[in-house]
C-alpha cells in the first residue's frame, strides 16, 4: 500500500484602559534584570455554561494586527536582551555546532533504477535530495532546497512516485507552515514540469495512471492562511500536464466540513482506498474499485475506531491492521466485496505488546511491534506463518522494511539515546544485514548509559521511563536535569539520538523520558487512560516522575527542568501551574495553552477528539481545570519560564503562547525571568533551517543552565 501519512493534527475588540504595568525585578547574584514590556489588556468576558470567564489578551490572537507585531518585537527584544547577558551562551553555540555537525542521511527508496535519499552534509539548513542509478552508482545531487530561499526555510520532500517511475511528486513548504505546494520532476532528467498544486495540507501523492490523487482545502481568505479555521478538506485527482483547476474531485463532505479526508492507491493499482477522520483519533475506512465502475463502498464505518488496509492480496481480499476487538492491534484479513466482521481471518492475531505498523516488502509482511517502548520487527509470510525475528543492533528504534513485492533488498535505519541513526542493507530472503555507512562524530557516546525504569504515578499505575546519563555519574540529588514529556494523540516516544542532548549529557546532567499515558506505546488502553476526561492522568504520570527523579538521587528542584512541544507543551503548562514548587525551568514550546478556544484555529477541532471541547458543559468544566493559561495565579512564584513559538506556526497558532506568556508575565511574583521567544520564519517544528534549530537549542540550553546555577566544561572567561 502506498501510504500517506496523516500528521496528528488542528476578534479583534475595544480595549478598556486596564494594562499591565512594566515591571523590573530585583538584581542579585545570579539574576539578570528583566523589564517586561507593557501588555494592554481588555474587558472581554466569554460565558461558558454559566461560568464567566475572562480573556483579557484575546486581541493577541490576531497575529498579522500591527500593534501584535510590536508586541513580539518588544517580546522577542526582552528575550534576546537577556539571552545574550548569559556569559556561556557564546560557548554553548559554538560547542552545539561542532556537535551538530556530522553527516545526516536517510535510507535510499527506490524509483526504478534509481535510488534518492536525503543528505545533509552537517550545517547546510535543509537535506539535500540525491540520486543514483543502481545500489553502486555515483550519487548526483537532484534538488537541493538551500537554493531556494536564502534564509534556507525553504523544505522539499517527495511524496508519490509515478508507477512507471518516470516521475517524483514534490512537496514544498516555505517558512514552516503546514501549507504546502506541489511539483512534479522527471526522475532521468529532473526536469521540473510545468504542474503546481496550492492548498495541501496532510497529504501525499499516490500515483494512478497518469496522475495521483492528493487532499486540500479550499484557497484561505485573504490575510487568514494562517490562523483561520480550515475547512472541506477533500480529495482530489490530477492528470498530468492539466491545471490545478481542471483537477477532478473525488470526494468530499459538505456535511461534515471539519473532517479529513486521505486517499491512496493499492500497490497492484486495483483498490483506491479512502480514510474519513473528525479529528486525531478514529476514522472511517472505505475503498473504491478502480477497475469497475461505482462509488466507494464502507470497509469500516466510523468513528470509534482505526482500521487501515495494508496490502491488497487480490480479487478483493485485503490485510488490515485493526484495533477493533483488540486495543494492541491485530491484522486481519477481510473480503471488500462482503467485509462483514463473520468473514474477517485473523492473520496476526493480537498480542501482549502493541502491534504498531505493518508494512510489505519483497513479498512478506514486517510486523513492528513495541516493547517497553522500543521496537521489534518479525518478519511473516502473507498469510501469517513462518515468523522470524529481525536481528537490530540493540533496544532502540527502528524504521523501515517496506517496498514493492519484487524488492530483493529493503532498508532501514536504527536508533537510540547513544546510538545516532544507522541505516542498514537488508536481504529479503536472506535476513543479512549491513550497514550503509557509519557516521562520524565529535563525542564518544559509549561513554553514556541508557536505561528503563518503573515509577507509580499518583493512582499508583506503573509508568516506564528511560533515563541517559555518563556512565560513571554518581547520584549525589545536584545534576541538571532535563524531563521531557508528550502524553498524548496515541503517539509513542521511544528511545532516539539527539546531538543538542550531548550539551546536557557531557556536562554531568541527567535525560529523562517518561511513557506518560496518553501516549500509544501500550496498546489503545493506555492512550484512552490519558485523553478527554482522564487528560489529568497525564500530568500527575508528569509529576510524579520528577518525584521520582529527586528522590532516587539523580537531582533536585533547583536543577530540574521540564520540557515538551504542542501537546507536550500543554503538558508543561499544566504541571507548571499545578506544581510551580516543583521545577525550576521551564520550557513550554509550540503548546496548547488556551483550552477553551483552541479548536477555533486552523486545524485545532481536528483535536476535539482527543481532548473534548469547551461548547459541551462537561468536557468544558475538565478543560477549564487544567487549562494552562487559565490556572495561573497572581502572586504565585512560577518557574524560571522561556516559551517557544513561531510566526508561521498554523498548526498550535502562536496566540497560544502569546497570551499564556503575556497572562504569566502579570501573575509571576518570582524573581525568575518569565520570557517568550518567537522564530520569525518558522513553523511548528518540522523543516527549520539548520541555523535556526542551532542558535534556539543554544539558547535553550543557555537559560538552562544558568536558571539551575550549573556550571559548564567548555566555559570561556
Amino acid at each position: 500500500m502506498r501510504a500517506i501519512i496523516l500528521s496528528s493534527a488542528i476578534l479583534f475588540l475595544t480595549l478598556s484602559s486596564c494594562t499591565t504595568e512594566p515591571r523590573t525585578e530585583a538584581v542579585d547574584y545570579h539574576t539578570i534584570p528583566v523589564t517586561y514590556p507593557q501588555t494592554v489588556k481588555q474587558d472581554v468576558i466569554d460565558n461558558y455554561h454559566g461560568v464567566e470567564v475572562l480573556d483579557a489578551y484575546r486581541w493577541l490572537e490576531v497575529d498579522t494586527a500591527t500593534r501584535v507585531e510590536a508586541w513580539v518585537e518588544e517580546q522577542n527584544e526582552v528575550t534576546f536582551g537577556y539571552l545574550e547577558q548569559i556569559p556561556f551562551r557564546k560557548a554553548i553555540e559554538e560547542r552545539y555546532t561542532e556537535l551538530y555537525n556530522y553527516p545526516k542521511v536517510s535510507s535510499p527508496f527506490k524509483a526504478g533504477d534509481y535510488y534518492f535519499f536525503y543528505k545533509n552534509d552537517g550545517l547546510q539548513n535543509q537535506p539535500v535530495i540525491y540520486i543514483q542509478k543502481g545500489l553502486d552508482g555515483e550519487p548526483e545531487v537532484f534538488l537541493d532546497p538551500n537554493e531556494m530561499s536564502e534564509e534556507g526555510t525553504t523544505a522539499v520532500n517527495i511524496v508519490g512516485i509515478s508507477d512507471d517511475d518516470r516521475y517524483v511528486t514534490l512537496s514544498i513548504a516555505d517558512a514552516g507552515s503546514d501549507w504546502r505546494r506541489f511539483k512534479v520532476m522527471e526522475v532521468a532528467t529532473k526536469k521540473e514540469l510545468e504542474d503546481e498544486l496550492k492548498w495541501i495540507k496532510f497529504s501525499g501523492a499516490s500515483w494512478w495512471k497518469d496522475g495521483f490523487f492528493y487532499s486540500r482545502y479550499p484557497a484561505p481568505a485573504e490575510g487568514t492562511e494562517l490562523s483561520g479555521s480550515n475547512k472541506y478538506h477533500s480529495v482530489y485527482y490530477h492528470r498530468l500536464g492539466t491545471p490545478q483547476s481542471e483537477d477532478e474531485l473525488i470526494y468530499e463532505d459538505r456535511e461534515n466540513p471539519n473532517y479529513y479526508h486521505t486517499a491512496s492507491v493499492s500497490e497492484d493499482d486495483k483498490w483506491l482506498v479512502l480514510y474519513a477522520a473528525p479529528g486525531t483519533d478514529g476514522f472511517a475506512t472505505y475503498v473504491k474499485n478502480l477497475e469497475a465502475e461505482g462509488d466507494f463502498q464502507t470497509l469500516f464505518a466510523g468513528y470509534e475506531n482505526k482500521s487501515s488496509v495494508v496490502h491488497h492480496l487480490g480479487e478483493g481480499r485485503m490485510l488490515v491492521r485493526t484495533d477493533i476487538g483488540a486495543p494492541n492491534y491485530r491484522l486481519i484479513e477481510i473480503d471488500a466485496n462482503d467485509p462483514a466482521p463473520d468473514n474477517w481471518k485473523d492473520v496476526i492475531p493480537e498480542q501482549e505488546n502493541l502491534l504498531q505498523n505493518v508494512s510489505t516488502g519483497g513479498g512478506y509482511l514486517f510486523a513492528n511491534y513495541l516493547e517497553k517502548a522500543c521496537d521489534k520487527f518479525y518478519r511473516f509470510n502473507y498469510d501469517g506463518s513462518g515468523k522470524q525475528p529481525i536481528e537490530l543492533p540493540g533496544l532502540g528504534s527502528a524504521g523501515g522494511f517496506s517496498g514493492k513485492e519484487d524488492y530483493e533488498t529493503l532498508f532501514y535505519t536504527f536508533t537510540s539515546f547513544v546510538y545516532p541513526p544507522t541505516i542498514f542493507k537488508s536481504g529479503v530472503h536472506t535476513g543479512l544485514r549491513e550497514p550503509v555507512c557509519k557516521i562520524p562524530l565529535k563525542f564518544d557516546p559509549w561513554e553514556y548509559v541508557e536505561k528503563q525504569g518503573m515509577y507509580r504515578s499518583k493512582d499508583d499505575t506503573e509508568v516506564s521511563m528511560f533515563i541517559v546519563h555518563k556512565k560513571d555519574l554518581e547520584l549525589n540529588g545536584d545534576h541538571p536535569t532535563y524531563l521531557y514529556g508528550y502524553g498524548g494523540f496515541n503517539i509513542s516516544l521511544t528511545p532516539s539520538f539527539s546531538s543538542s542532548r550531548m550539551v546536557l549529557l557531557e556536562n554531568d546532567g541527567v535525560f529523562a523520558m517518561p511513557n506518560l499515558r496518553g501516549g500509544g506505546e501500550y496498546g489503545e488502553a493506555w492512550h484512552e487512560a490519558g485523553m478527554l476526561l482522564n487528560k489529568q492522568n497525564v500530568c500527575d504520570d508528569f509529576i510524579a516522575a520528577a518525584e521520582y527523579l529527586i528522590a532516587e538521587g539523580y537531582t533536585n528542584k533547583d536543577k530540574l527542568a521540564i520540557a515538551g512541544g504542542s501537546n507536550g507543551g500543554l503538558l508543561v503548562g499544566a504541571a507548571m501551574t499545578q506544581r510551580p514548587d516543583l521545577f525550576a525551568v521551564a520550557f513550554p514550546a509550540v503548546g496548547v495553552m488556551d483550552m477553551l478556544r483552541y479548536h477555533k484555529f486552523t486545524v485545532g477541532k481536528g483535536w476535539i477528539p482527543e481532548y473534548g471541547s469547551s461548547d459541551d458543559p462537561e468536557h468544558f468544566e475538565n478543560l477549564y481545570g487544567y487549562s494552562p493559561l487559565h490556572n495561573l495565579e497572581e502572586g504565585v512564584e512560577y518557574p524560571a519560564t522561556m516559551i517557544t513559538t513561531a510566526d508561521h506556526d498554523d498548526r498550535v497558532v502562536p496566540a497560544h503562547s502569546f497570551k499564556f506568556a503575556a497572562r504569566l508575565q502579570e501573575a509571576h511574583a518570582g524573581k525568575h525571568p518569565v520570557l517568550i521567544r518567537i522564530e520569525t520564519d518558522a513553523g511548528h517544528g518540522a523543516g527549520k533551517p539548520t541555523s535556526k534549530i542551532i542558535e534556539e537549542q543554544a539558547d535553550k540550553w543557555a537559560f538552562f543552565f544558568y536558571n539551575t546555577n550549573s556550571p559548564l566544561k567548555y566555559l570561556k572567561s
